[in-house]
């Protein structure tokens, strides 16, 4: 597989995402925010960070980089496509997922370690899970997913949702910690498994998600 990472200013889980991806023997490169072309890549990573300062609101400047309009190509084309974090907020500004990530119902920046329910093992960025249950780390002050009653009902009934949370760390409508769209090759999701893939850390739960991507 060879995977875009993008960078945004202020993206900084960029090198985390290239050193889950190498880990795997992706073929992984950094690619700029101003680039135009993603045809080379089977599969593209919108990392964490702060793209532009996270000014207006996340993800509302760099839905207008350059390269998302090589993003939207990419859906187009079936390709794979992750955000983590700020990318899934980036991925819904620029309407390739539904919904809005918006400021934790406790305002303030959550980091730690949270539980997660998989609600849908059989997409293809979850069907190496061999359990229901895992832990992965959240870092976001804007990670409360909201959508209304008709959308929620939209992706249950689709069954676009993958993740939830077993505790609501931060209001999320319907507990949802990650989404796919409707085709199911774009990922949003708020919890990073790119810091869970290493022993050393102390969680390895990030790891499936990798293999269940190579996989298809």
């Amino acid at each position: 597989m060879k995977a875009a990472v993008i960078q945004f200013p202020g993206s900084n889980c960029d090198m985390d995402m290239m050193h889950a991806l190498q880990d795997f023997g992706v073929d992984a490169t950094l690619v700029s925010h101003n680039a135009t072309d993603l045809s080379d890549y089977d599969a593209i990573f919108l990392p964490g960070g702060f793209s532009f300062g996270d000014y207006l609101r996340s993800g509302a400047i760099a839905r207008f980089s350059p390269i998302m309009d090589a993003v939207k190509q990419a859906d187009e084309a079936g390709k794979t496509i992750v955000g983590i974090c700020n990318g899934f907020q980036i991925l819904t500004e620029a309407g390739l997922l539904p919904g809005q990530l918006m400021q934790n119902e406790h305002p303030g920046f959550l980091c730690d370690e949270v539980k997660l329910n998989i609600t849908n093992a059989d997409t293809e960025f979850s069907r190496a899970y061999p359990t229901n249950e895992i832990t992965l780390p959240v870092a976001h002050g804007e990670g409360r997913y909201y959508a209304d009653q008709a959308t929620i009902a939209d992706l249950e009934k689709n069954q676009q949702i993958v993740f939830k949370y077993r505790t609501n760390v931060n209001g999320s409508s319907d507990d949802i910690a990650g989404i796919t769209n409707q085709k199911g090759n774009v990922l949003g999701m708020m919890p990073h498994p790119e810091r869970a893939i290493e022993a050393i850390l102390g969680n390895t739960d990030g790891r499936k998600l990798f293999e269940s991507i190579l996989d298809n």
